[in-house]
C-alpha cells in the first residue's frame, strides 16, 4: 500500500495541480499549496526545479510510487530500444494497478492498488495480488465475481468521469490489453512531460 493514501490530495495542492483530474480535489478551491507558508509568492523555479516536479507529478498520479521503484522503471526504460520517455510511459501503464484504474473498476488509483492488493484481479484466469505486475500485450484482465459485486466498483463502473482508452478492450465483463500506449495515447488529465524525467534521472 502507499504510504500517502490518506493524504493523497497533499500531492495535488503542493504541485498546485488537480493530478487526477477529480472534482473533489482540494485543488480546484485552494489553488496554493498546503502549509502556513502555502501562500507565499513563488520565486523563479530552476531547470533542475522543473525536472523534480515533472518527477514528482509522473510518480504521484501511478499512487505515489516509492523512489526506488520509479527508478528501477526508469533504468528498465533505458534498457529499453527506442525513446526512454515513452518506454517509462508505456511501462508505467502496464502495472496491472494502472490498468485496473483505467478499466474504471475503482474511482482512484489508489484504490486500484488496494484492490490488486487483496486477490480482487485475476490475469488470464489466474488472481495476482502485485500491483506492480507487467501485463502484457493478449492479457485477459478481470475481476472476481466478489469483486464484482462491491458497491465501490458499481459505483466506479456507472461513473462518467472517465472514459476507457482504446489501447484496452473492454466488453463489460473481460478486457484485453491490446497494445502499449505512447504518451498522446494516454488521458492523462493534466500535461506529464516523461523527456524532463528523463533529463532529471539523466543528469
Amino acid at each position: 500500500m502507499s504510504k500517502r493514501v490518506q493524504a493523497k490530495y497533499k500531492i495535488n495542492r503542493r504541485l498546485g495541480e488537480n493530478l487526477w483530474g477529480r472534482p473533489k480535489s482540494p485543488v480546484n478551491k485552494r489553488e496554493y499549496g498546503p502549509g502556513q507558508h502555502g501562500q507565499r509568492r513563488k520565486g523563479k523555479v530552476s531547470d533542475f526545479g522543473t525536472q523534480m516536479v515533472a518527477k514528482q507529478k509522473l510518480k504521484g498520479y501511478y499512487g505515489n510510487l516509492t523512489e526506488r521503484q520509479f527508478r528501477n522503471l526508469y533504468a528498465e526504460a533505458v534498457r529499453r530500444r527506442g525513446d526512454t520517455g515513452e518506454n517509462l510511459i508505456g511501462l508505467l501503464e502496464q502495472r496491472l494497478d494502472a490498468i485496473v484504474y483505467r478499466l474504471k473498476f475503482v474511482p482512484t488509483v489508489f484504490s486500484a492498488r488496494q484492490l490488486v492488493n487483496h486477490g480482487h484481479v485475476k490475469v488470464n484466469g489466474r488472481r495476482v495480488n502485485i500491483p506492480s505486475y507487467q501485463v502484457k500485450v493478449g492479457d485477459v484482465i478481470e475481476l472476481t465475481q466478489r469483486a464484482k459485486e462491491m458497491a465501490l466498483v458499481m459505483e466506479a463502473g456507472a461513473s462518467s468521469e472517465r472514459e476507457i482508452p482504446d489501447y484496452i478492450s473492454f466488453d463489460g465483463h473481460k478486457a484485453t490489453y491490446i497494445r502499449v500506449p505512447t504518451l498522446s495515447d494516454v488521458p492523462y488529465p493534466v500535461q506529464m512531460e516523461p523527456n524532463l524525467v528523463v533529463e532529471f534521472y539523466s543528469r
